[in-house]
């Protein structure tokens, strides 16, 4: 399955991510997963959270320019190898991973790894006919 992704451009100076984490925090919206990739100018954040839509509309009502991008979120053991599996069944179809970012469970021993592909529901189907198992909802 595929989850919605949020990213919003943030400005690169200081407090300008504290400003962004404040609002959807005050409107209880959870982070389950995040990265930032940044330039000179503006930084990338990009996170799966509880409310996907609820933290795209606020962040665009409050002026930053933001987007749902649908990823690939795939449960995977922690331990050496499970993300070298992963990507083989992906590469091994020619299938490109544009980025990637990865989250710890609170399940002992289990971690989950988020992919943007190109087409994220063939990766998924790939990936769960290769045995994997893809989050449904960022509760699973």
């Amino acid at each position: 399955m595929i989850l919605d992704q949020v990213s919003v451009f943030v400005e690169n100076k200081p407090g300008a991510l504290a400003d962004v984490t404040a609002r959807l925090a005050e409107a209880s919206v959870d982070f389950k997963a995040f990265t930032v990739a940044d330039t000179a100018e503006f930084g990338v954040l990009r996170f799966i959270a509880d409310a996907p839509k609820k933290a795209l509309a606020l962040l665009k009502l409050g002026g930053w320019v933001a987007s749902l991008t649908p990823v690939v979120a795939v449960k995977m053991s922690n331990e050496p190898g499970s993300l070298a599996r992963i990507l083989k069944v992906l590469s091994d179809q020619g299938i490109q991973v544009e980025y990637t970012y990865a989250f710890v469970a609170q399940e002992k021993g289990r971690a989950y790894v988020v992919f943007r592909v190109a087409d994220p529901a063939g990766a998924a189907t790939l990936l769960e006919a290769s045995g994997f198992e893809t989050l449904k909802s960022i509760t699973d």
